[in-house]
Order: C-alpha cells, then sequence, then structure tokens
C-alpha cells in the first residue's frame, strides 16, 4: 500500500484512539460499506432511522468481514453498535475516507487489510484466561487455555504461543512447589529453551531433569538419553495428545522404561489439588497464587506482555 496512505490511517488511528474492539469494529464496518457502494460517503445515510445508531453494525456483519481473513475470535458482542460514540466514530471516518477519495488515495481493499492487522494486533494484546469453574476439572482448565494458545497461534502463523505458555505454566508449578524449600527454579525465555543450549533440560531439580515440549520428537528422546547417561533421571511434559509420540519415541530409543512421560494437564492438576489440601474453598486462592507465578516468570523472561494469564469465571 502507498506509503502516504499508510501513514495518514496511523495518523488518524492515534488521534482518535482506534484500538479498542468498538472503534475497530466501526471502521471495519464502514470500510467494507465504501468497498460495496463506492465513495464518497453520506454520513447521514449510515444512521438508522432513529439516528442513534450506525446502520447495519452488529456483531454478524464484523464477523462475517473476520470471516473473510480467517478470523473466527469474537471482536465485539454488540460490534460496536451500542456505544453512544459509534455515531460520531463513523461520522470521523467517513469524512477521512472521503477526503482520501478526493486525493486519490482510497485503496479500499488495502485498507480494509490494514485495518484487519490491526485488530490481529488488538487480539494478540489481550491476556489469555484461565476460567476458574467448580464444576470442571482443573485438567480441563488447563487444557482450554491451551487451547487459547493454540487458537492465537493459529491467527498467527510463525509464533510459539502454545510452547511459551506449556513452559511458563510448568516453571509456575514448580515454583509454587519448591517455594518454601531451598531450591532455585531457573527460568529462561521460550525460544531460548527451544533452541540448541548446553544445557541438559528445561528445568534441572537437583539429579532431575524436565524436558517441555509440544513435539516430542526423536532428537528430545536421544538428549533424554545423553541424561540418562549423565546420571539425570528425566521427565518429559507435554500436552495430552502428545504423549504416544513421546512414549513411542522413547520405545524406539530404548528408554520407554526409563523416563516420566507426564500430560501437563495432570502435571498441573495434581500438584494444585495437593496444593489446595483438595479442599474447594482453598482451589482458588492456589490457581491465584499459579498465576502470579506465571506472571513474574513472563515478565522477567518473555518480551510479549500477551502471553499473560487473566483469571476469569
Amino acid at each position: 500500500m502507498d506509503t502516504q496512505v499508510t501513514q495518514k490511517l496511523e495518523a488518524f488511528r492515534k488521534k482518535y484512539n482506534i484500538t479498542q474492539k468498538g472503534a475497530l469494529s466501526v471502521v471495519l464496518h464502514v470500510t467494507r460499506i465504501a468497498r460495496k457502494q463506492g465513495l464518497p460517503l453520506d454520513p447521514q445515510k449510515l444512521r438508522t432511522k432513529a439516528r442513534g445508531q450506525v446502520r447495519g453494525l452488529s456483531r454478524s456483519s464484523i464477523q462475517n468481514i473476520l470471516k473473510d481473513y480467517g478470523i473466527l475470535r469474537i471482536l465485539a458482542k454488540e460490534g460496536g453498535r451500542t456505544s453512544r460514540g459509534s455515531i460520531r466514530a463513523m461520522e470521523r471516518y467517513v469524512a477521512f475516507l472521503n477526503e482520501l477519495h478526493a486525493n486519490r488515495l482510497a485503496y479500499l481493499d488495502e485498507i480494509e487489510l490494514w485495518w484487519i492487522d490491526q485488530v490481529k494486533t488488538f487480539f494478540a494484546a489481550q491476556p489469555f484466561i484461565l476460567r476458574h469453574d467448580l464444576n470442571r476439572s482443573l485438567g480441563s482448565m488447563v487444557q482450554n487455555l491451551l487451547w487459547q494458545a493454540d487458537e492465537r497461534q493459529k491467527e498467527n502463523p510463525g509464533t510459539t504461543y502454545v510452547g511459551s505458555v506449556l513452559q511458563h505454566l510448568v516453571g509456575a508449578k514448580l515454583e509454587l512447589v519448591f517455594k518454601k524449600r531451598a531450591i532455585h527454579i531457573e527460568h529462561h525465555g521460550a525460544s531460548v529453551a527451544d533452541a540448541p543450549t548446553a544445557r541438559a533440560g528445561d528445568f534441572i531439580i537437583r539429579n532431575v531433569v524436565v524436558h517441555v515440549t509440544t513435539t516430542p520428537s526423536q532428537n528430545l528422546i536421544q538428549k533424554c538419553r545423553e541424561n540418562l547417561d549423565s546420571g539425570y533421571r528425566v521427565i518429559i511434559v507435554t500436552i495430552h495428545e502428545r504423549m504416544p509420540l513421546a512414549l513411542g519415541n522413547a520405545d524406539i530409543e530404548g528408554i520407554a522404561d526409563r523416563i516420566d512421560v507426564w500430560a501437563v494437564e495432570q502435571f498441573v492438576a495434581t500438584n494444585l489439588h495437593e496444593l489446595s489440601s483438595f479442599d474447594d474453598a482453598e482451589r482458588r486462592i492456589t490457581i491465584d497464587q499459579l498465576i502470579n507465578e506465571y506472571n513474574q516468570i513472563v515478565d522477567a523472561c518473555e518480551t510479549d506482555p500477551s502471553l499473560q494469564i487473566r483469571l476469569g469465571n
């Protein structure tokens, strides 16, 4: 897209703080109308009969636009329709588009794509939600958290959200377990941990090496054999569906009976139950402590604040 248009879009976004879901919904909706109807637009014709809302702006209209770009997450439940600022935002944006049109700079296909990138940025900046529900198992809550990371990873090719959440969740659990003992847990950024290094594993606790991975490959199993030859005991923590792969590769290497392979869902859930003394009243407190530990690790080891977790219901 023309650099001048990009600069104008960025200036408009900053001037009117187009960063939240309501305002993003408005500009996406109006851009799509402009693509269909052409420019210039008459802002009066984009009001409802009651004149208090933007015509056609709804959750479904916005989700249909996002779906065209492979985005299935919900941007706004009401699509910004009920916001009192939506009319003003629409009028400002229509004036902006009309001015671009007058200057022959209204490249609407590219402009819509630019706003889609802003939506992706908005989604990426949101923390993951660990939903606490006494009617659900702790394992399923952890599973849902990893599902959120997987969905975000699909929307942002090349990222490793699942691996990062997995590693730091295990690290947070270890911190809780050893918090009152004189055992230091060393943490690293997820990308550092995945790179070939001189470290024996992701976590080393006394003579135990813990490998945390979403892909328990043959190369990892060979590293486990090296750990065993060096006198370590070995644990692999992975996601539930990858356990057969880890065990199969370990069997090929002839060390299946010498290493432990645990699903992270149960690895975390078991300790949360124990730390909360199997008491429902203590469960939420323990989960909150886990999240606090996790967020502190992310703050110290990562540069992406969207890896943070918030406790929700």
